[in-house]
């Protein structure tokens, strides 16, 4: 064991001192002795260290390999988690992992800190390391556990490399901010087209402008979904009117392809009820809805949606004259599953999703030979003082 040693210990942040070569050769036998320790926490897929009190490293599993490789785990006990993965700010000219000024924002030495002081935390570590001869970025998840054994203190550190997450999420980003506006400038000049062209062209500058606008919006809807499975989905409740929105979205599907030789109509019973909601997320349920409802239906019929008042609330409902077997039945709001093959089944997932996580509401359907086949969700009327 070498663990790192200034030849003078200050910090700017958590305290620098450590265990004696002993005191680590002594906890970490301790440790061994426990019976299935080390069977679990090498069993898991997480990384996962033992600190003791000085935040250094008394145990680490094995899979911590796939971080530091051409390591011996050994040679790491005694060492602080910044240290073993190489962090730049951990340098033998500092006092070590945890003392510096740039430790003051890292995620990982304030979940440490915490977990030795009896609290449980989990944050996010930003670092940036030496891997070889090169540096390299890492995004890090640390949960830390508050951990006695024989009456000493440690924490129980699990650490998940979120780094190719972080990567996809910031490609997703800069995807959606040029696609979209991409796709937004061609339906405005489009636009312009139409106001200029020659009477004989605007039917057809219409239908191409209708068919980018579809483009556009389901890039959007994809963007919200994405957004809304990481919780950073926006709600904005604005006051609307039931049935308008409900007629704006069979509006914009009549021409959509997947209603060619279907019927789309609402029903007579609809009502105009006053609501606060976030008009995006509804058109995009409503929107779901009725897209699965004219994808399920064969080539003649007619699909129904409306809107009436139930209770303390506002009930959508879409209904087509097929009837959903029980197979279906049991894996329709499931991510990714689907009747119409691979690469779909977001539609009844971002349905339930949005409405139950966003809007407040309630999901569910009806089917039978007989009836058919309705989806419906049931909303407050006034999403804005709901308690999320």
């Amino acid at each position: 064991m070498n663990p790192m040693q200034p030849t003078s210990l200050t910090t700017e942040f958590a305290p620098a001192e450590r265990a004696s070569a002993e005191t680590i050769e002594r906890q970490t036998a301790t440790l061994a002795q426990q019976p299935l320790i080390a069977e679990l926490l090498n069993s898991v897929l997480n990384y996962v260290l033992i600190l003791n009190q000085q935040r250094q490293i008394v145990f680490a599993s094995k899979n911590l390999q796939e971080l530091v490789p051409n390591t011996e785990l050994k040679d790491l006990l005694g060492k602080r988690p910044g240290e073993a993965l190489g962090c730049t700010h951990a340098e033998p000219s500092t006092s070590g992992c945890g003392t510096t000024a740039f430790c003051s924002e890292c995620g990982a030495v304030k979940t440490i800190l915490a977990s030795l002081a009896g609290r449980k935390d989990c944050q996010e570590c930003r670092m940036i390391r030496v891997a070889g001869s090169e540096e390299e970025a890492m995004d890090l998840l640390v949960a830390g556990t508050p951990l006695t054994i024989h009456g000493e203190t440690y924490s129980l550190v699990a650490i998940t490399d979120i780094s190719h997450e972080k990567r996809r999420r910031a490609l997703e980003r800069i995807f959606f901010h040029d696609v979209i506006n991409s796709a937004g400038g061609l339906e405005g000049r489009l636009l312009m087209m139409d106001k200029q062209a020659p009477t004989g062209f605007r039917e057809q500058i219409e239908m191409l402008r209708a068919s980018v606008h579809h483009v556009l919006e389901e890039i959007l809807a994809q963007r919200d979904l994405i957004a809304a499975e990481s919780n950073e989905l926006f709600v904005d409740p604005r006051p609307l009117k039931s049935k308008e929105i409900l007629e704006r979205v069979l509006q914009l599907y009549a021409n959509h392809p997947v209603a060619e030789g279907r019927g789309l109509g609402i029903a007579a019973t609809s009502v105009s009820q006053d609501i606060v909601t976030d008009s995006r997320l509804l058109r995009r349920i409503l929107g779901n809805m009725i897209k699965n409802a004219l994808e399920a239906s064969q080539p003649g019929h007619v699909v129904t949606a409306g809107c009436v008042e139930e209770g303390d609330g506002v009930r959508f409902w879409v209904h087509n004259a097929t009837f959903m077997p029980p197979n279906i039945q049991l894996q329709v709001f499931n991510r990714s599953f689907s009747t119409k093959g691979s690469g779909r089944g977001l539609g009844t997932y971002s349905v339930k999703l949005l409405t139950e996580r966003y809007l407040k509401g309630q999901v569910g359907f009806t089917t039978s030979e007989k009836d058919g086949t309705t989806f419906f969700v049931i909303l407050p009327k006034d999403i804005s003082g709901t308690p999320t």
